[in-house]
């Protein structure tokens, strides 16, 4: 157990020693901090073992850092800063998230029936397409600064996408499950995937809120924060366990729902001085997060990519960046969102393994043949789709002119410090 430990804090170190890195020739710490989780993953160098990613411990520990990571979309869920946004914010969420289900759906849909595979598995393509992971764009915004129409869309548009993104693919797996007569997850589990993390998270943001309305020195601010964040994973673990078929519930929806029920009860400026007290400890969080994320990804994959691969790689990308482009304009959002957003979408590969897992538990018995079709395709596809991904979340925010506006911001009124 203290090898493991000493193992694992060795790759943290080398994972941000690897950003930096990354980060010397102008590109964003977390492709560093992906690779890194490439290179001393079970696929190569083993210094991160697969029976340590799968130990209890492992897992309760990232549990916790996704909780907390989940913070950065929670404290900006301010409601009034939020309203205007509202209805915009939903069908611009749903556009890009059911118009990347449909293209992808129907570019294999297409492709299947040419090649006799069973057409029913284009749409688990398309299930697993449409989910966005969240923690890829949000490091980008916290390592560049970025501020304006962009990051305030994006941010709760995270939080939006998986929600629908659940629905969806869980929805898409049940009909297929019951089609192959494989039995499956049932469907009254979609909507508790959905509203127990919030639940939770809310739950345990209201007393979080009380104990931090109070202006306090940072030691004891940071003391409450930490505290209540892994009462939170805590309550989650516990459901995960004894309440799902499987370990399903989102932790970063959990982290989301906590820090946006507190954030809503304190004033603005004390919310500053929560967010800033706590930001060197969501930069552990986020390397440690993004490390996860890195690390069951196969280069070998790389080599293995085939046509499959490359349709799902840019089919994924047209419904993302067109369905965002289609409904932001629709609903009136700003230019720079209609024409950057969708960029600032495509970090996918945790959400995309998340799911894939799932499909071939549900088609491993029936349709064992179609296992080696998902599994293949998203497996190359995560690592390709990554790399792309992060250099393109970050030239989005860039064209859209939002980087280091939070500096310049925070320059213009700085926060008190004890």
């Amino acid at each position: 157990m203290i090898m493991l430990l000493l193992r694992w804090t060795a790759a943290i170190v080398l994972a941000f020693l690897c950003g930096k890195l990354v980060s010397k020739v102008k590109l964003p710490s977390i492709l560093g901090w992906l690779l890194a989780g490439m290179i001393l993953g079970p696929h190569a160098t083993n210094l991160m073992p697969q029976a340590m990613m799968d130990g209890v411990w492992y897992q309760t520990i990232v549990h916790v850092l996704e909780c907390a990571v989940g913070l950065m979309i929670g404290t900006e869920l301010v409601w009034s800063k939020m309203k205007s946004y509202g209805k915009a914010l939903i069908l611009t969420t749903l556009a890009q998230s059911l118009g990347t289900f449909a293209v992808v759906s129907a570019a294999f849909a297409a492709v299947f029936a040419i090649s006799g595979i069973p057409i029913y598995l284009a749409f688990l393509f398309g299930g697993i397409a449409l989910a966005t992971a969240p923690a890829p764009a949000l490091s980008i915004v916290r390592e560049f600064g970025t501020d304006g129409p962009v990051t305030k869309t994006l941010i709760p548009m995270a939080a939006l996408d998986d929600m629908v993104g659940v629905v969806v693919f869980f929805t898409t797996i049940a009909i297929v499950a019951r089609q192959l007569s494989g039995g499956g997850i049932p469907l009254y589990m979609i909507p508790v995937m959905i509203f127990l993390p919030l639940l939770i998270g809310v739950v345990t943001g209201l007393p979080a809120g009380l104990l931090l309305k109070k202006d306090r020195s940072k030691p004891v601010t940071l003391a409450i924060l930490v505290g209540m964040i892994i009462v939170t994973a805590a309550v989650g673990l516990v459901c995960n366990t004894y309440l799902m078929p499987s370990p399903l519930l989102n932790f970063m929806l959990m982290g989301m729902a906590f820090s946006a029920a507190f954030s809503n009860m304190v004033t603005e400026e004390r919310l500053d001085r929560i967010v800033s007290d706590f930001n060197p400890l969501l930069g552990v969080s986020m390397i440690v997060v993004i490390l996860n994320l890195g690390a069951p990804l196969d280069y070998h994959a790389i080599l293995g990519a085939g046509l499959f691969t490359f349709i799902y790689i840019a089919t994924r990308a047209v419904g993302k960046y067109f369905g965002a482009r289609l409904g932001a304009k629709a609903t009136g959002l700003p230019a720079t969102v209609q024409k950057y957003l969708g960029f600032t979408l495509l970090p996918h590969s945790g959400v995309s393994l998340v799911f894939t897992g799932i499909a071939v538990s549900v088609l491993s018995g029936p349709a064992p043949k179609c296992v080696t079709i998902i599994q293949g395709t998203i497996a190359a596809a995560a690592v390709i789709n990554e790399i792309i991904a992060v250099i393109a979340a970050k030239k989005g925010f860039e064209w859209a002119g939002e980087f280091h506006k939070k500096e310049q911001e925070q320059e213009r009124n700085p926060i008190q410090t004890d």
